[in-house]
């Protein structure tokens, strides 16, 4: 698709958040999958309302208070010891099975992150992970989240070029990118309809295996 640099979402593009939910079983028998599902819908929902108030807070701060929110909301008894073995989670997300294939099609392009996610769980989830990216963004030097034009504009100055290809499994995310003038690739694991936000990806795929083809 371009011979340029490939930039990347983190979580639910490289990384399956969901990957939490043997943990979250472990400490609520039965009710993992539902903490795991609101655990993500309130943390992504933080970070668009933090960026609408203006009041930014690191992505491990709204994780955390979004894991809070989540397990009062559902009953669930959230001891300081869970909380912090769940949030251990997000240093070691497991990354969709195709994704060092991938990556690895993708040899000699540059090949980058840009995520919502703080310096203090991204580089550690990187590193443990062992997948080829650099340089990896954090939104932390812009104090705003996703979809943020100023966010996208990150990569543009890291990179030193235009010339970018932005993929993500986030829809809203993959638009904002578009709006922004990046070449865009929506990796649609879900098949879910497109987010009527005025904008359109430039491909549509199922999996990352599909990025170059």
């Amino acid at each position: 698709m371009s011979t340029g640099a490939y930039v990347f979402d983190a979580y639910g593009t490289l990384y399956d958040v969901h990957s939490v939910l043997q943990r979250c079983e472990a400490f609520f028998p039965g009710r993992g999958a539902e903490l795991s599902k609101l655990w993500r819908a309130k943390q992504l929902e933080y970070t668009w309302q933090r960026s609408l108030m203006e009041r930014y807070a690191p992505f491990s701060t709204v994780t955390r208070e979004a894991l809070a929110y989540a397990c009062e909301a559902l009953g669930l008894e959230l001891t300081a010891e869970r909380m912090e073995a769940l949030m251990g989670e997000y240093l070691m997300l497991t990354p969709y099975p195709e994704v060092a294939r991938a990556l690895g099609a993708l040899r000699g392009r540059r090949l980058a992150i840009l995520s919502n996610g703080s310096p203090d769980l991204l580089e550690p989830l990187v590193e443990h992970s062992g997948l080829p990216l650099d340089p990896v963004l954090s939104v932390d030097p812009e104090r705003r989240y996703k979809p943020s034009p100023a966010v996208y504009a990150l990569a543009v100055e890291a990179l030193g070029t235009r010339d970018i290809t932005f993929v993500s499994s986030n829809c809203w995310d993959a638009l904002g990118a578009k709006a922004f003038g990046f070449r865009v690739v929506w990796v649609n694991r879900a098949g879910a309809p497109l987010d009527r936000l005025g904008a359109a990806p430039d491909r549509i795929v199922r999996t990352l295996d599909e990025v170059l083809l």
